[in-house]
């Protein structure tokens, strides 16, 4: 997938929107057709089971709604300005969070908004009309939090306030991965010898609770070098954004990055116990192949913003 998009011109897409919106349109209908011909996992209808394999539409959309943007604001860089332009751009994202949230999957929904609150920010949007649109939002979330969030999904939020209270329920997964985090200390306990994750009472820890997993088994040491590689990673990826030769790179860079980022905020953040659990993986270790290619592929574009620079 790396290779594949790397030798594919950026500019293709840049210079097509009717190929960009129809990846769009493609992959918003996929979410659609999740509520009726979806596998559900773990509470989510999220994947579609072909086979031995299984599927997960939520990956793609990402990397859909991030070029779709960055073509939309290159075109409109000089009437910017304009609330419409934030209004529209909204729409795009707006649809697929609907989508997702009633899956449900908080995580990617609020990863999805996090995409479209970055490329707006940095594309040069007036401050007042987003400082408005995220007053409007708020009261949404307020609106969904009385009327649309599930009893469970409201539990995992508040319990990352007190995991505690309700420690063999809502709390469970909370205070395993904390105990897994604080116990591999400054080295580890070893690959192979952690004791929370080997003896599961970590729950999910090749996905979800991944980070808690190494945390446990590479200690402080190995969790910093981990950082310190996607610190790389960033730098790499925001180093050819800023020396890209037009607007649709630099603002598809920007999403990317911010997939990426947010992605490990969240997980990370839920595993250490300053976040609400919403089951969102860490990019290029957690398992899943759907997350994997799709991420690769998105490297592999600004491979080619890079050669073509």
């Amino acid at each position: 997938a790396f290779f594949l998009f790397a030798l594919i011109d950026y500019r293709v897409f840049r210079a097509n929107g009717a190929l960009l919106l129809l990846a769009y349109a493609l992959c918003a209908l996929l979410l659609f057709m999740l509520f009726f011909f979806g596998a559900r996992i773990n509470g989510a209808v999220g994947w579609f089971r072909i086979g031995g394999f299984a599927f997960q539409p939520i990956e793609p959309a990402k990397l859909a709604l991030a070029l779709i943007l960055a073509k939309y604001f290159s075109n409109r860089h000089i009437a910017i300005y304009q609330l419409r332009h934030l209004v529209i751009s909204g729409s795009y994202a707006a649809l697929l969070i609907a989508l997702v949230f009633f899956q449900p999957d908080l995580g990617a929904a609020i990863i999805l908004f996090g995409v479209w609150i970055f490329i707006t920010i940095f594309s040069g949007i007036r401050i007042k009309h987003f400082i408005n649109l995220v007053l409007i939002l708020a009261l949404v979330a307020g609106v969904g939090w009385f009327s649309v969030l599930k009893p469970y999904q409201k539990a995992r939020i508040t319990a990352f306030i007190n995991p505690y209270q309700d420690p063999r329920g809502s709390g469970y997964n909370a205070i395993q991965s904390l105990i897994a985090v604080g116990s591999g200390r400054m080295f580890g306990k070893g690959v192979g010898y952690g004791t929370q994750t080997r003896l599961q009472f970590l729950p999910e820890p090749e996905s979800d609770f991944l980070f808690a997993a190494f945390a446990e088994e590479w200690g402080f040491a190995g969790a910093i070098f981990l950082l310190a590689l996607y610190g790389v990673l960033f730098w790499r990826m925001l180093a050819i954004g800023m020396h890209a030769s037009d607007n649709f790179a630099k603002l598809y860079v920007l999403g990317f990055s911010a997939i990426i980022f947010l992605q490990i905020f969240i997980h990370i953040g839920m595993n250490i116990g300053i976040l609400p659990i919403t089951g969102t993986t860490l990019p290029f270790l957690s398992y899943g192949g759907s997350s994997l290619v799709t991420l690769l592929a998105g490297l592999g574009i600004i491979e080619s913003i890079r050669i073509h620079a």
